[in-house]
């Protein structure tokens, strides 16, 4: 039969892929990490605070190309060359769009993958120990309907956020600054305030340099810290302070994501 031939491994990173879109699709990742957290019984914490990242960064990446392209103008008027800055400042914007579609892919693929008993052999082989532990842990605590408390949250967020850094981000992130020469607007680039939703008055996350790896997982554990005092029932309930969020994502997080799968309903916000 046709069926016996299909590699379910291959089927799940597809199906990772489908759901997490476009580069610019950043609202339909953030329904798919939204789902996620929902069917982890709420204990892996790192896509709910993916999900606040991909809101967060659509009103960035809007806000830093609208000032960009003026400041391309303004020195055009002077230096020239406008409409090639303009085009680096894009590519900048899309190289990390991708990075952020990247991520979504492959925390989908993994959650799925080890929380497949069958696939437990393949998970053993594509996953690293560390992780794998981690997230064997969060299955174990969903199917006994049992809820994390933060410390093993922490654990499991933090195993995954080293790997994410290593494995996607830090290579990505280099290559897109190497890239990128327009000195003084990647000078501001890496250095950008980050302010989720449920960071309420304490303020943004600012970087000195967001290109440093260990200052992005320093700043990424402040994020969770953060959520764990404000409660995760209000990092939930934030998503929808963005503005930006259908209410079909809280409503019923598994018809949202089968709704993206079908291709009907399929949520895109092109930042």
């Amino acid at each position: 039969m046709i069926h016996d031939r299909i590699d379910p491994v291959a089927a799940l990173r597809a199906e990772a892929t489908r759901l997490a879109g476009r580069p610019g699709d950043l609202v339909q990742r953030a329904g798919v990490y939204h789902h996620l957290f929902h069917h982890s019984g709420c204990n892996h914490a790192f896509p709910l605070l993916a999900a606040h990242g991909a809101l967060w960064a659509s009103g960035y990446f809007r806000s830093a190309i609208r000032l960009g392209t003026w400041l391309a103008r303004a020195e055009g008027l002077v230096r020239g060359g406008a409409d090639d800055r303009i085009a680096t400042l894009h590519r900048l914007a899309e190289a990390f769009r991708e990075i952020n579609r990247q991520v979504c892919v492959e925390t989908s693929f993994i959650y799925h993958l080890t929380g497949r008993k069958a696939l437990a052999r393949q998970a053993g082989q594509l996953v690293q120990p560390a992780l794998l532990d981690a997230m064997d842990r969060c299955h174990h605590a969903r199917r006994a309907g049992r809820t994390l408390d933060d410390r093993d949250r922490k654990r499991l967020f933090q195993a995954f956020f080293l790997w994410e850094q290593a494995q996607i981000v830090g290579p990505a992130v280099e290559r897109a600054f190497a890239a990128f020469g327009w000195r003084i607007v990647k000078a501001a680039a890496l250095r950008p305030r980050i302010g989720f939703a449920y960071f309420g008055s304490s303020g943004p996350l600012r970087f000195r340099d967001f290109s440093d790896t260990e200052e992005r997982i320093d700043k990424g554990l402040a994020a969770f810290d953060r959520g764990a005092s404000a409660g995760w029932a209000e990092v939930v309930r934030s998503l929808g302070d963005y503005g930006i969020v259908p209410a079909g994502i809280f409503a019923d997080p598994a018809r949202d994501v089968r709704s993206i799968t079908r291709g009907a309903g399929a949520v895109t916000m092109m930042a």
